[in-house]
């Protein structure tokens, strides 16, 4: 679907849900295919911007809402106008239909043909000749009967619960939306069941031009009168919004008659039982993948034990090597400090035994000495000993000669006594 549009003149809208502010708004579209002369010189081109230029040129009045290129040949460029209403719809057609364009630098004239758009929208003869024709139909059922209609292109932003806080479409607003043209037996959203992509195989989210995500959906009437007064009220309208602010937007819908018995009981329960195989699935995947977890996590934990112990292994040869190591340093330091004390105690051994040495000598010196200065003193007094007798016996009168020759006897022989006495006692 193409991108929302601002509209600035709603006076053609008509009210869908005012609540929800949603609007109908007649399309407004035309064609407009513009015929390219043949080109003589090669290397030479027509701007196609230039051709929508002079066709906007055309049209002084009023100005086109949008105007795009939908195809471009060799022979002719198509392009997709939309002015803002219907009324002006015939007055464009009249500037533009059957007139000319002149380009500058070419000699030729280019034709303009314009037309209203051409929409494309499923007739009552469609659907009552499709279920009529149709061999697996049963009219009879809800679901294979022209009764539900398809929507596709719709925003999910306009269709969301109002204060929900999310972007998503609501079955609520929807069902209130179209139950405008009569009750409403079932809808479905596809893009609202998760199972539905895996089931199908489709993928239900679609982006406009714009950015805006996208939904379809099945709305289902209990009544055939519900059916069609929604088809004619849809027929050649766009789907507009009304904000609360009063600025409006608008987008083109696709609609169109289910023809795949999508809310049929039979397709219903089907789905139902698909949901339930994958829902089922979805279980064994979840168990499988708590399994495959906490095996994970088991391992994980493993692993972070045998870390652990491996870490502590390590750390405790670690300690032991360093402790180890401070004993053998504590060892050498032990060994280094008895060496040093043994050293100085045989240091001190043999200071004191030098000193003991040096004091028995200096004894034996000093005895040495007494006992030279005794035998000096002995001599010095046997030597005055010796002066004295010799002094007293040449003192003597010659009388004492007869006692000497007589060998002994008198004051003579008592000297001598004396003399050898005193010789005895020096030691």
């Amino acid at each position: 679907m193409a991108a929302a549009t601002i509209v600035h003149d709603t006076s053609e809208a008509v009210e869908l849900c005012a609540p929800c502010g949603l609007y109908l708004k007649p399309i407004t579209k035309m064609t407009i295919s513009v015929a390219l002369p043949q080109l003589k010189q090669p290397g030479k081109s027509i701007s196609n911007w230039e051709v929508m230029e002079r066709l906007k040129g055309m049209v002084q009045t009023h100005q086109f809402s949008t105007l795009r290129i939908s195809k471009s040949t060799m022979d002719f460029i198509r392009f997709e106008g939309e002015v803002e209403n219907k009324s002006l719809v015939k007055s464009f057609l009249a500037c533009l239909d059957g007139k000319t364009i002149k380009l500058s630098g070419f000699s030729d004239i280019l034709k303009v043909r314009a037309a209203e758009y051409k929409i494309d929208f499923p007739t009552r003869h469609d659907w009552d000749s499709f279920f009529r024709d149709a061999k697996d139909m049963n009219e009879t059922l809800p679901g294979e009967r022209p009764d539900t209609i398809h929507l596709e292109g719709l925003p999910c932003k306009w269709f969301a619960a109002k204060d929900s806080g999310s972007e998503k479409p609501s079955e609520e607003v929807l069902i209130k939306v179209f139950s405008k043209f009569g009750e409403i037996r079932n809808v479905d959203i596809p893009m609202l069941d998760p199972y539905r992509e895996e089931m199908t195989g489709r993928n239900f989210h679609t982006f406009s031009f714009g950015g805006h995500l996208n939904f379809e959906a099945y709305v289902q009437y209990q009544e055939y009168a519900g059916f069609i007064m929604a088809m004619n009220a849809l027929r050649g309208m766009k789907l507009m919004f009304k904000g609360d602010d009063g600025k409006a937007v608008a987008c083109n819908i696709k609609v169109s008659f289910d023809s795949t018995k999508h809310l049929s009981d039979a397709s219903i329960k089907k789905r139902q039982l698909e949901r339930q195989k994958l829902q089922e699935l979805e279980k064994q995947r979840e168990e499988q993948k708590r399994k495959e977890k906490e095996a994970e996590e088991k391992q994980k934990e493993e692993e972070r034990k045998q870390r652990e112990l491996e870490e502590y292994e390590r750390e405790r040869k670690r300690e032991e090597k360093l402790r180890r190591r401070e004993q053998k340093q504590k060892d050498r330091e032990l060994r280094r400090n008895k060496k040093q004390l043994e050293k100085l105690q045989a240091e001190e051994q043999k200071k004191l035994q030098e000193k003991i040495k040096l004091e028995e000598r200096k004894l034996l010196l000093a005895q040495r000495n007494l006992q030279s200065i005794r035998l000096i003193a002995e001599l010095l007094s046997r030597a005055k000993v010796t002066s004295i007798f010799i002094s007293a016996a040449n003192e003597e009168p010659i009388r004492t000669k007869p006692f000497t020759d007589l060998g002994g006897g008198g004051d003579c022989c008592s000297l001598n006594n004396r003399f050898n006495t005193s010789l005895a006692a020096i030691p």
